[in-house]
């Protein structure tokens, strides 16, 4: 059975450590907050004292980190795994990072022997823990097929996007649209409920008419229900959507749908919304309109 060391346990790390756990994979894990670790102590898994440590003589090492700071740090700082990496062995990067950032680790992977997949995923908490992620992975196809066992513990569909950070480049597009939804739906929100309409029933609508999505399908409730626990945070989207942006402007894509979301987050993030679930940028249109979203729902 392989050997993974897995390098950041946060919303969706840990659920995904735990199902490699879980599919027979001997697991080592890295955290720096090291009190993460134990609950997967618990479920067999070994921790290391620093990345390089997880990274050592293993035959696959996944990091799902924050941003590109943080990723920089893991590879390149003290302690870091790019000199861990063994040849033939395999990094899986699941982190939403700069396409930029991708394709420099890649090529300092291969010229050390590895190889290196660019490997973000969507379908938030809830997905990572009952092993549902989508990959959209960038590298090589061979490689991937090498390790299709691992994807498959993980999630439930893998789309290869092509070369090194394309996977990277697929996420920021996607999740520019994710952030441009949940701006559309809360703006849809506020303009209905501040006229009386129910939000139940305007939900109702929009889930059956033209101007549905998957957001409206994920967050509308929860909107309604003033429920705001962390899935994926609004600090987090707010990251994505900056990372899309310099994207957008490096390529000459004009966005200025991708500029008003990522204004209206950064509006959220400034007013204390950040560690609250993306969903959370409703917040700016209550305080506009003066009421809650759920402050008017039928009596049916």
């Amino acid at each position: 059975m392989k050997q993974i060391g897995f390098i950041g346990l946060g919303t969706m790390g840990a659920p995904m450590a735990s199902n490699l756990l879980r599919g027979g994979f001997q697991v080592t894990v890295y955290n720096r907050t090291a009190a993460k670790c134990k609950p997967l102590e618990a479920e067999g898994a070994q921790t290391a004292l620093t990345p390089r440590e997880a990274a050592e003589g293993k035959d696959v090492i996944i990091t799902m980190i924050s941003n590109d700071d943080s990723v920089r740090e893991v590879f390149y700082g003290q302690d870091g795994i790019l000199d861990a990496v063994k040849p033939g062995g395999l990094i899986i990067d699941s982190s939403t990072i700069s396409p930029g950032l991708v394709r420099e680790i890649a090529a300092a992977v291969e010229a050390r022997g590895g190889h290196f997949l660019d490997a973000p995923v969507t379908g938030s908490k809830p997905a990572a823990i009952e092993g549902t992620l989508v990959f959209m992975v960038g590298g090589s196809a061979e490689v991937i097929e090498q390790h299709r066992d691992i994807f498959d513990t993980l999630g439930k569909k893998l789309l290869h996007m092509g070369e090194n950070g394309s996977g990277a480049v697929a996420k920021l597009a996607h999740n520019a649209m994710v952030g441009i939804h949940n701006v559309a739906l809360a703006e849809g929100f506020a303009i209905a409920v501040k006229s009386g309409v129910p939000a139940d029933k305007f939900l109702e609508l929009v889930q059956l008419g033209s101007a549905g999505s998957k957001q409206a399908e994920l967050k509308g409730r929860k909107i309604i229900e003033d429920d705001f626990s962390n899935q994926f945070s609004l600090a987090l989207m707010l990251k994505d959507l900056k990372l899309a942006s310099a994207h957008s402007d490096a390529t000459g894509v004009p966005s200025p749908m991708l500029g008003l979301a990522k204004s209206m987050f950064q509006a959220g993030f400034t007013q204390g919304y950040g560690e609250e679930d993306l969903s959370a940028v409703v917040k700016c249109y209550e305080e506009w309109i003066g009421q809650k979203m759920g402050a008017n729902v039928s009596n049916k």
